[in-house]
Formats: C-alpha cells, structure tokens, sequence
C-alpha cells in the first residue's frame, strides 16, 4: 500500500492553534503530513508584509515537534508561490499525495464552478484525478455532489483562524490563547502583525525560562559551567540553547538547532567569542539572564555545482567559501545578480560572509566587520593577484553571488560551509536565505555591537 501524503498547504499568517490541531488530525490519519508555507501570491499581497523568515520561524514553532509532520520551506527560501499541480508533482514520487481544502473550495463543484476549477491551475483536470481531504466545520454544509471523485471528509470542531490572530494583534489585543506559546513569545518579541516593519532585534528577557545545554565536552571550564548551570538546563521544553565553549561550539550548535527557532545564549570558553557572551559578566547578571538582546541573524543559503556535476544546497551562519586545492593559483569568475563583476580574479581563494561572520575569516583576509543588523553582507578575496588592489565588496541584502571556477580541470577548488569542507566544485551561488535565520541572545550591557567597537578601536 502506498505512502499517504497529506499536502498542507497555506499562508499560515500567522499558524495558529487550530492549523497545529488540523496537523494533529491529518498526522492521526496519513504516514506524512507536509506543512508547506507559501511563497509570495499574486492573489494575497498581504501575504508577504511580515518577511519570509519569520514566517518560517513561526512555522516552525508552531509544527516542529508533531510526529509525521514536515514543514517544508522551498516556497519561502526560492520566494516564489508552488501552485498545487506543481506540489502535487513534487510528492506523489514519494507517495499517494492527498490536498488539503477547506469546504469552501469545493462549492459548486457539481457545476465545474469551484474554486478549484476556476482558481487553480490545470484545476479542472486536478478535480478529476487528483485527492482531495476536504475539512469542514460546524455549520459549513456541504453537499456530496460538489465533492471531488477522489476525496474525504473531515469535520473539524475548532475555533479560530489567522485573520483573528491578526485583528487582535493590529488593535494590540492579546492573541496568546490562538497560538502556542512559543509562537506567541516570538511575535511579541519582534513585534510582528503590528502593522509596522518587524525589527530585527529586541530587548527583553530569559528570566523563567528553562534551558537545553550545548556544550563542548573537551574544553575544562564548559564541562565545570555545564554543572553550574544544570539545574536551569531541563530536557522538557527548553525556552533557549545554552551554549558553552567557543564560537566553534556555537557554529555547531546552530548547524544543529537551528530549525528549532530558540534562542542560543553562549557564554566564552574559547578565545575571542565573538558570538558569545563574557562569562564574568553572566555570573554578575544573575541566570537566566534578565535583561537581554534578541538579535535574528539570517543564514546564507548555498548553491554548489560539484566537480561531477551534482548540485548541492547548504545553509551556513558565518560564511562559505572556494580556495585552491593545489599549488597553483585559482581562476575564478565572480558575478553579482548574473552580472560579472570580476570577470578573472587570480587569488587563493574567494569567500562571502555574512555580518555576523565578518568577525572570522573574513576578518583574517582583511575586510572590515560589519554590525550585526548592517543591511550588507561581504565578498572578500584571499591573496589577490589579479585584479591588482583588491579585497572585498560589500554586497546589498538582496545580492546574488556567484564564483565559478574557469579552469575546473587544471586549477580544482574545495568549497566550505562555516569551516566544513564540501570537496571540490565548479561553482558557488549565495544569496542571504528568504527562510533560515538563527537568534543569538547577548547581555543587553555587552551586545555584539560593543565586541565591533572593542576591534575597530583596537581594544584588547
């Protein structure tokens, strides 16, 4: 018998308790249930007025821990909007795909006038051959006529949709009791659904909050901290990440978590910790901490070309980079929004970063840090020879890169993510990720903007 694959689809702006309950029920029912977010829609240009990393964020916090349940973010990280034909084509190798309606689509489906056939593309043959679960609830009547041939019913008993979530969030209602919790902290955090732009950083608090631990078990003082803060670190619904150890330990805790959308609050037990906090300054605070900084960092969303020609996609935090993988120089092409901009660069090597990441190796090849929050990311070179002078770009949020290698066959390179080889490859593509973004937490008195100011003014 064949896989069932429920196709959840939907704005989810925001999801609310009752699309966790609708999971719940698909989940009981189905081997798979797939959350899929949409991308911006020609039909709903309200849909993008709270960016797509939030909404994946939200998302995420809302479905992540249901068994059988996947929230899928392709829609969101392309930006652009899968109609169902295309979903449907995506799934049904992997199964038997079923669509998910509300009752409302399907009025006058006798007539070949639903919405489905008159919204949808190629709707009028979907009707025909694809399934459908059509949900309904008190009061909605539907007549069997206007079903699909291929469909069943669920009658749902729940109250509450998203367009109440926002009402009440727009008057500055409390909108808590039609969320989960966590969902809930995250939008009063960042203030979404406001009716304004949603911030990047917030201050508030961890007061009260439980902590899952991430540590890195061979550095002495994490491993005596961790028994420190033990008592604070419960498995049962942890509020953040605490993470002990070095910006290392943090790279890894986010390439780990990071889907979970908590915050990660590190304290140094490294070298520079740049994405940590000073240890002597938590142990002065008191923990958890009770006055803090949000900061919602977004991640790069890589694209590789390998040397056999497979494609590859990776997020990384920090940066990703190609460098030589024998003696010679590299030849690259690199080319910003399809346009080349270094039609020949000779170097080792070429990296981009994102502003979290510039305190790193890109730092180290001699770019400049970046604030947190600059609306820039960075291109930097490693040992260029040609062109002559030059170093690095800044690049604007919505840049493309890409760094092909001109010679692939007598001048290989390896690529990296976040220090991680990948092995060799043609080519790079980066852009800053439309989904995926990590939340680093920093004592409101030593945010990361004070680490900046410490390196450009040559503080030790």
């Amino acid at each position: 018998m064949p896989r069932r694959i429920a196709l959840f689809g939907g704005s989810f702006n925001p999801p609310g308790l009752h699309h966790r309950r609708i999971a719940e029920i698909l989940a009981a029912r189905f081997d798979e249930v797939r959350v899929v977010p949409c991308g911006p829609r020609p039909d709903k240009p309200g849909v993008s007025e709270v960016p797509g990393p939030f909404r994946a964020a939200l998302c995420d916090l809302t479905f992540g821990d249901l068994d059988r349940v996947v929230v899928d973010l392709f829609d969101l990280e392309e930006g652009e909007f899968t109609r169902s034909h295309e979903l449907e084509k995506r799934f049904s190798v992997h199964g038997e795909a079923w669509h998910v309606v509300g009752s409302d689509w399907i009025i006058n489906g006798a007539k070949r006038k639903s919405a489905i056939h008159t919204g949808w593309e190629h709707g009028a043959e979907l009707w025909q051959s694809s399934r459908f679960i059509v949900l309904t609830r008190p009061g909605n009547h539907i007549d069997e006529k206007d079903l699909p041939p291929h469909s069943e019913i669920i009658a749902l008993q729940l109250d509450g949709s998203s367009s109440d979530v926002r009402a009440k969030l727009l008057h500055g209602n409390d909108a808590a009791p039609l969320l989960t919790p966590k969902a809930a902290r995250y939008i009063e955090r960042y203030g979404l659904y406001r009716g304004n732009n949603p911030a990047s950083w917030s201050r508030g608090t961890l007061a009260g909050l439980n902590c899952e631990l991430a540590s890195d078990p061979r550095n002495e003082r994490a491993r005596e901290w961790a028994e420190k803060f033990g008592a604070f670190c419960k498995s049962k619904d942890p509020g953040f990440i605490l993470t002990l150890g070095g910006d290392g330990t943090m790279l890894r805790a986010i390439r780990e978590h990071w889907r979970r959308r908590l915050p990660f609050f590190g304290v140094n037990a490294g070298h520079l910790g740049f994405l940590m906090n000073a240890p002597d300054a938590v142990f002065a605070a008191g923990f958890p901490p009770p006055d803090i900084i949000f900061r919602q960092l977004p991640l790069l969303f890589i694209e590789f070309e390998m040397e056999n020609g497979e494609r590859k996609t990776g997020y990384a935090f920090n940066d990703a980079w190609v460098e030589r993988s024998t003696s010679q120089s590299a030849w690259l092409r690199v080319s910003v929004n399809d346009v080349p901009r270094l039609p020949k660069l000779v170097a080792d090597g070429a990296l981009v970063s994102t502003a979290a990441g510039s305190t790193a190796y890109a730092r180290s090849m001699g770019a400049s840090p970046l604030l947190a929050n600059s609306p820039a990311w960075l291109l930097v070179g490693s040992n260029v020879q040609d062109p002559p002078h030059w170093k690095s770009a800044l690049l604007s949020y919505d840049s493309t890169i890409e760094i092909q290698n001109l010679e692939p066959e007598s001048r290989p390179v390896c690529s990296f993510v976040d220090g991680i080889e990948q092995g060799r490859v043609r080519s790079l593509k980066a852009r800053l990720s439309r989904a995926a973004a990590a939340e680093l937490v920093f004592l409101a008195n030593h945010d990361m903007a004070e680490k900046i100011a410490a390196i450009q003014f040559a503080k030790i």
